[in-house]
């Protein structure tokens, strides 16, 4: 019986830990952009050389410049300069973005959607 009972509290244990590894990560929102061609092409005007680069030059010239393409969503997330450096080091993690997704965004003008949570981020191409 007493076996039962540590299994039973073992097994607790990893739903309650499990719970909260799911809560820590919650999405909190999503944005649509349009990667254009200055988001290209960074603020002193040298050529962007990675998917992350471009996303978050996207979200500068949305909040810094006031340069949005007409279908820009305005996100409250990447406000300020400090939260697009964490937002570039979310989207090089594994996961945020595949490798069609990163090629697209590199080399075109892909409309993206942006999925937000507490500590990573995922882009889907929308066209």
């Amino acid at each position: 019986m007493k076996t039962m009972r540590t299994v039973a509290a073992g097994l607790f244990a990893a739903l309650i830990v499990g719970t909260g590894v799911a809560q820590a990560d919650q999405l909190l929102g999503t944005y649509v952009a349009r990667i254009s061609e200055k988001d290209h092409q960074a603020s002193d005007g040298y050529a962007l050389d990675s998917a992350a680069q471009v996303v978050r030059q996207d979200r500068a010239n949305v909040h810094q410049h006031i340069q949005t393409d007409e279908e820009d969503d305005i996100d409250g997330w990447f406000t300020t300069k400090a939260k697009r450096v964490r937002f570039e080091q979310l989207l090089n993690k594994p996961g945020a973005m595949n490798n069609s997704t990163r090629n697209a965004i590199l080399h075109g003008k892909p409309l993206i959607e942006v999925q937000v949570y507490r500590q990573s981020v995922k882009v889907r191409l929308l066209d």
